[in-house]
């Protein structure tokens, strides 16, 4: 069965297109009109080793506050889309990712239970053209919409290309980590008996 999802969302400030399986092979087709975030995004698949088709149309003129955000409530909604009924996850993810001086951790909780900790810091306001506030808005409407605990740590860095680069990867990591199948779960791995 391919864990997969097929969302769409349109607004009068963007129109976003995600399709998204856990399942694949870390092939991305991005195109989001936010070239750092196509980059962000292109890594995030293919370190997770989804699959993912990303595309976004929206009001860059302004800035990129709206696409951004957008892009996280709807590949939030596509991953927990994807994990149906969670049956046989691990639940958990854990990953450290290095990016040359900075170092990134992300932990992951597949709970039904929406939460952001976001700890450390990001030395520039900008890289390039791009906000580097809006990393925060994304994973905290990631966290949301996926209905995770997500819990981000930048334990030290320099280069703030570097230190997101990082974050982005730990992401697909640990979220590949928390929802691959695991043979030896029966079930749902809750002693509630439920994570939906």
């Amino acid at each position: 069965m391919m864990r997969k999802a097929e969302l769409t969302r349109n607004t009068n400030e963007t129109k976003i297109a995600v399709s998204f399986a856990l399942d694949g092979e870390g092939k991305a087709d991005i195109a989001t009109g936010v070239p750092f975030m196509d980059h962000m995004l292109d890594l995030f698949i293919k370190h997770g080793m989804f699959d993912g088709d990303i595309k976004a149309d929206g009001d860059t003129h302004i800035d990129d506050h709206h696409t951004t955000e957008d892009i996280g409530i709807v590949l939030g909604q596509a991953v927990k889309e994807a994990l149906g009924d969670k049956k046989g996850i691990r639940r958990y993810g854990n990953a450290f990712v290095p990016m040359d001086d900075a170092l990134a951790q992300v932990v992951i909780d597949c709970s039904n239970r929406p939460h952001l900790e976001f700890h450390g810091d990001i030395p520039n306001a900008k890289v390039g053209t791009f906000d580097t506030e809006l990393v925060y808005e994304f994973l905290w409407k990631f966290a949301l919409e996926s209905r995770m605990n997500v819990h981000v740590i930048i334990h030290y860095g320099k280069n703030t290309h570097h230190i997101i680069e990082a974050v982005f990867k730990a992401l697909a990591r640990a979220l590949d980590e928390a929802t691959i199948i695991d043979p030896r779960v029966k079930g749902v791995p809750s002693t509630k008996g439920l994570l939906t």
